[in-house]
């Protein structure tokens, strides 16, 4: 068990929490939803990155959503912030040691489709690693050698997807990208990808997923659209733009989430 974890049962109890959730920029009103919360900021524990970054709390929150006990980082560390693939990695290792069994992941994303616009909630069917680094590069033995065939956990999709049906909310599906940041992506970028098949692209998420992977951890993620990607629409891009947008799909977002929670087993 890692010092973090320690400290995490210590404070918040030995109850191990069956579901993680990361929250990206402007998302962290999912946090509120938590009853009987303990909080726990990151610089109390060790191997907790500081986020760095505006729209992250920087906490770990332990209690019950919608009847499921869940661990939710309110925030996370980017690649770059310090040019660390693995800059997620104390987090990832410490749910696992709380016996977390799976992870819904969350980012705000910019769009490559036209018909996904703002506002939109996607997803994640598979990942382009666009930065050519990964967060298990230096890690020794076999287990390095991660399957990424399903990265994204098939029944865990199905379940968001009977989630959003049955509340009404519309959920695209799609291949996320991923770009180390911290300049957004130029118009060339965007059509080589999506060229590829991404659907979003985006500055995190891939690393945690490979690092979930590797711990054992079920996968799930969504995007949160924010803008269209570079060439895709007027304006520049920007990180305040970003943060506007994730908080007008938020109210949505945080439905999906506690609705995906509810029952969780």
């Amino acid at each position: 068990m890692t010092d973090a974890a320690r400290i995490v049962r210590d404070r918040a109890g030995a109850e191990a929490p069956g579901l993680a959730i990361v929250l990206g920029s402007g998302l962290g009103a999912l946090a509120s939803e938590v009853e009987d919360a303990v909080r726990i900021p990151y610089g109390d524990l060790p191997g907790f990155p500081a986020p760095g970054v505006a729209g992250h709390a920087g906490a770990l929150v332990v209690g019950g959503l919608r009847g499921t006990r869940v661990a939710l980082l309110a925030g996370r560390a980017h690649f770059y912030g310090h040019g660390e693939a693995g800059a997620m990695r104390g987090p990832i290792e410490t749910l696992a040691a709380l016996g977390c069994e799976a992870l819904v992941l969350s980012n705000a994303a910019g769009s490559t489709r036209e018909a996904m616009a703002p506002g939109a909630l996607m997803a994640i069917t598979d990942h382009l690693n666009w930065s050519g680094r990964n967060p298990l590069i230096g890690e020794g033995g076999d287990a390095r050698f991660v399957d990424l065939s399903q990265a994204y956990d098939p029944a865990l999709l199905a379940r968001l997807r009977d989630v959003a049906a049955a509340r009404e909310i519309e959920l695209h599906t799609g291949v996320y990208a991923w770009f180390s940041g911290p300049s957004f992506e130029t118009p060339a970028e965007i059509r080589a990808v999506r060229l590829l098949g991404a659907d979003a692209v985006g500055m995190s998420t891939v690393p945690e997923t490979i690092l979930a992977r590797f711990c054992g951890l079920r996968v799930a993620a969504v995007s949160v659209i924010t803008n269209y990607a570079a060439g895709m629409g007027a304006g520049p891009l920007s990180h305040d733009q970003t943060r506007a947008e994730a908080a007008k799909a938020e109210a949505r977002f945080t439905a999906l989430i506690a609705g995906f929670a509810e029952g969780f087993a």
